[in-house]
């Protein structure tokens, strides 16, 4: 992969973007979240012999070989587990996971788990397209029941994991949401999750033109998609609707949402430090809209800063040969 060197220039989008051709499926979601991701790149004024792009398997995993960045392409489920050595390796790195909703959520979920409670200085990209688009069009951990796919022919009879729900049930710090059509809305959060010290997590809705084309068309059709987004701004009231009329309100005497006109009197007003609101946010489902945006920020040390931290406080006992033979050690005698 070629690497251009620009010093003096302003970096553009387009010196993002590595000299390989680009190979996802005509039509493919992949291709508006690359141009995001660079955009975003571009705007942030990223160093890119100081960015890593990390992936595991799956049709996401191909995104290192089209950023002109240093990359890793690893194995199934474990972009986590390499992103993390590299930021422990060297805290100045700029890195990023790219990953999709089965190589995050299915055999990688015990990485992303464990990465996200660490709080490891990461920028997670998860692509959500319900289904596995590289091994053709099996079901994965966000199908919806009743998904039919060649392996769930009859349709699935399990119940999908809500990525953000379980992002933020693993102690994560920073968890949005975004689609890949929306390109100002996804740069803009891209951007966010970037400017957050630690752990964060973009969840992007994103669509899978051959084998599960139009999946979320009833959230980012024209139509709909005022009545079936509801926009997380921080210190905003949770309004939807093409003329926003409607809004969400806590329905008294409970920890559920219900819908209310927009003259309510008390709509919630989204507070992305709130974790049980960003919970009940990103578990929403139809009739209700899907909540879009910063759902949590709460910002706490990063792990590779505490690591760091242990290890510049002066140790007690430097001879390791004193250290091996102190306590609960035993003289064996034939």
């Amino acid at each position: 992969m070629t690497v251009t060197t620009i010093t003096d220039a302003q970096l553009a989008p387009k010196d993002y973007a590595s000299d390989q051709e680009v190979r996802w499926c005509p039509g493919c979601g992949d291709y508006a979240i690359l141009k995001a991701v660079q955009k975003a790149c571009a705007d942030l004024g990223l160093v890119r012999e100081r960015t890593v792009f990390v992936s595991g398997i799956g049709c996401a995993a191909r995104f290192p070989y089209y950023m002109s960045t240093y990359g890793f392409h690893t194995v199934h489920g474990r972009a986590p587990a390499i992103a993390t050595g590299i930021k422990l390796a060297n805290p100045e790195l700029d890195v990023w996971v790219l990953t999709g909703d089965g190589d995050g959520l299915s055999i990688g979920g015990n990485h992303m788990l464990h990465v996200l409670r660490r709080n490891v200085d990461l920028n997670i990209i998860l692509f959500n397209n319900e289904i596995y688009g590289l091994t053709k069009g099996q079901y994965s951990p966000t199908s919806r029941r009743g998904t039919r796919s060649p392996s769930t022919p009859l349709g699935s009879i399990e119940n999908p994991v809500s990525a953000c729900a379980f992002a933020l049930g693993a102690g994560a710090r920073f968890v949005a949401r975004s689609i890949d059509t929306l390109q100002a809305h996804l740069i803009a959060t891209l951007k966010r999750a970037h400017t957050h010290r630690g752990a964060s997590f973009v969840e992007i809705l994103q669509n899978c033109v051959v084998f599960n084309d139009a999946v979320f068309e009833h959230i980012t059709g024209k139509e709909v998609a005022p009545d079936a987004q509801v926009l997380a701004e921080h210190g905003k009231p949770l309004l939807f609707g093409k003329n926003k009329e409607k809004g969400l309100r806590l329905k008294p005497g409970t920890l559920a949402l219900e819908i209310v006109a927009a003259t309510a009197g008390d709509v919630l007003v989204h507070d992305e430090t709130n974790r049980p609101l960003a919970q009940l946010l990103a578990a929403l489902e139809p009739p209700f809209p899907a909540a879009m945006g910063v759902l949590y920020c709460s910002p706490a040390a990063s792990y590779e800063r505490d690591v760091y931290a242990q290890q510049a406080v002066p140790k007690g006992n430097s001879d390791l040969d004193a250290l091996l033979n102190s306590e609960r050690t035993w003289e064996v005698v034939p």
